[in-house]
């Protein structure tokens, strides 16, 4: 069994959300001391969340395992205005490493809320983000996962009505549930700014240009991440065969078997020494003779540390300072 070529997708790997939590789960170990707890995984995968657990932090599902005093960090996907009292009541030194996109959907379900609004959120009922975002405004806020839910949603005032989405949602995803939604509530609000995260889709646009060049493609992600299995689901709309894999070993030789153009991409928690993992490994088990990069649209976003991190970096010495004191 030989591979011709290995189509890599440029656009792939971390976003600048999930550069941003491993980041503030570093530095924090490093400033803070350990352990350092944080509230459910940082980002969705599992190698990472492993090499940070190596360093010193300890991840937990509920604040009732994190002892009182102690430092936490609360997940790239957001958290509810309950579990912040929780944090409060336990005199938790809390470090909030919410992505910057998911925290705009917060604020926005908040004002929406406050103007007496009946507020649509699009998306998963079990997803983390999706639970954080309901608590803001439990009594305002309309869950919709499907069109047939968005034909039946009750509301108070069809004059007050708006809609969000989960960030991690596509377009393609909630595109049909808002139209349902425009016909249904001709004066329905929009959010102020797309909510789909920029990477979301940028990632799930390369693998449908990536499509017709290739005959399977394999997306490097994790189960239990939205933005991974959408990769997988994106491809399958577009005829193309995909399986999701965690590590290079979970590639299955009879999944290649009569494959000449092979496709590769990860999804936005997945680290980029894993792609370089699963190329080595198709070139050694496959004969991949060549693999090629396939580009699309470039990606220049940067957010900056959460507040509290960035206080204490800049309350600590400089290492030029430190190394004089300690001489």
């Amino acid at each position: 069994m030989v591979v011709e070529k290995l189509l890599l997708a440029k656009l792939r790997g971390f976003c600048a959300g999930v550069v941003r939590a491993i980041d503030v789960v570093e530095k924090a170990l490093e400033v803070c001391g350990k352990p350092v707890y944080v509230r459910h995984e940082i980002i969705h995968n599992r190698y990472v969340v492993n090499e940070l657990r190596q360093k010193g932090a300890i991840f937990v599902e509920e604040l009732s395992a994190v002892p009182e005093g102690s430092w936490l960090i609360f997940s790239a996907h957001g958290i509810s205005p309950q579990v912040r009292q929780e944090a409060i009541e336990k005199k938790l030194k809390v470090i909030d490493a919410t992505c910057p996109l998911v925290t705009k959907v917060h604020l926005e379900a908040i004002q929406y809320a406050k103007q007496g609004y009946t507020i649509f959120l699009i998306g998963h009922s079990d997803h983390v983000e999706t639970i954080g975002t309901l608590g803001e405004a439990p009594d305002s806020i309309v869950l919709l996962e499907t069109k047939e839910d968005a034909e039946k949603a009750p509301v108070k005032n069809p004059d007050k009505v708006a809609y969000l989405t989960q960030t991690t949602l596509s377009l393609d995803d909630t595109r049909e549930i808002i139209e349902v939604l425009k016909r249904r509530f001709p004066k329905l609000a929009p959010p102020n700014k797309d909510d789909i995260c920029y990477a979301t889709q940028n990632r799930q646009n390369a693998v449908k240009a990536l499509a017709p060049h290739v005959d399977l493609l394999l997306v490097l992600g994790a189960p239990n991440s939205s933005n991974s299995v959408r990769l997988c689901e994106v491809a399958q709309s577009q005829g193309l065969p995909s399986h999701l894999i965690e590590r290079a070993t979970d590639i299955k030789d009879e999944w290649l078997t009569g494959i000449k153009n092979l496709g590769l991409t990860a999804s936005a928690s997945a680290p980029e020494v894993l792609v370089k993992e699963v190329v080595d490994y198709c070139r050694r088990n496959f004969g991949v003779k060549e693999v090629e990069e396939f580009a699309t649209v470039e990606e220049d976003m940067k957010f900056s540390l959460p507040y509290e991190l960035d206080k204490l970096l800049k309350s600590l010495p400089s290492r030029e300072t430190a190394k004089s004191l300690a001489s």
